[in-house]
């Protein structure tokens, strides 16, 4: 069952970018084309993450006349900062997240919406790492040694049972994971993490889906500083559940003699 607001986009599209004016063009161009061709109404939200190129200039005539905006992050808070903001601060019914190099296609949205729509799904992530992925363009061995590694340290210290938390594409029902946004607290990549923790404990309908994805070889994930942050981040997300921060909300006790609680 739809909760469409009338004039609200059935699809919003968050971009987390950062110094991203070299291939942002492309990407937002093909994301565009794409909406276009669709039945219902969308949006696109280019976060620029306090970029000290032109990224958001360019991003801002691209979308000149369409449904989106740029949101611009004063100084560099990090791609979950940025990420939480977008969703924050979308209209759509359903917010698609996706990499501002497209690694993977932009047409994979429609196979995490047929995922979502068969199986009343509330959060579809998209997986390299499942035996029907297709990934034509491979990291380096050194990359993909370091992301099987802190996969395994994902499961390890959160019980996570998905293969490839790290995609940056993910499509996800916008009212029933802004509670959840709500409650993060990573600001960096190790973000994703937390909000698939937060979604099993609060009891959202989950699913990994395989996608097509190619490596782009400009990414921003620094080869040592960025995992040493997500090591951090991981112990963070440990520390934060052990004091309850990520305790879903309690009803109120009812009163015992049967009137109103105090």
């Amino acid at each position: 069952m739809s909760n469409d607001r009338p004039g609200r986009p059935h699809l919003s599209v968050v971009i987390p970018a950062y110094n991203e004016e070299r291939r942002l063009g492309d990407s937002l161009t093909t994301v565009l084309d794409y909406l276009a061709g669709l039945k219902f109404r969308s949006e696109v939200l280019v976060v620029d993450d306090g970029s000290i190129d032109g990224s958001t200039k360019l991003a801002g005539e691209l979308l000149a006349g369409r449904r989106g905006r740029v949101l611009r992050n004063p100084q560099n808070r990090g791609k979950g900062y940025s990420v939480r903001r977008g969703v924050q601060e979308a209209e759509g019914r359903w917010v698609l997240m996706t990499d501002a190099d497209l690694s993977t296609p932009i047409e994979e949205h429609a196979r995490l919406a047929a995922a979502a729509r068969d199986h009343d799904l509330d959060l579809v992530i998209g997986s390299r790492a499942m035996p029907d992925s297709d990934v034509q363009v491979r990291q380096n061995p050194i990359r993909e040694l370091m992301g099987k590694s802190f996969n395994g340290a994902i499961r390890l210290s959160t019980g996570l049972p998905f293969r490839d938390t790290q995609c940056g594409f993910k499509l996800m029902d916008r009212d029933r994971v802004l509670p959840l946004f709500e409650r993060m607290v990573v600001d960096g990549f190790a973000f994703d993490v937390e909000l698939l923790f937060l979604a099993l404990r609060f009891g959202l309908a989950v699913r990994d889906v395989p996608v097509i994805w190619r490596n782009s070889p400009d990414s921003r994930v620094r080869l040592i500083a960025d995992p040493l942050r997500m090591l951090w981040d991981l112990a963070r997300i440990r520390w934060f559940f052990r004091r309850g921060g990520y305790n879903p909300p309690q009803e109120p006790e009812a009163d015992p003699v049967g009137g109103e609680g105090r």
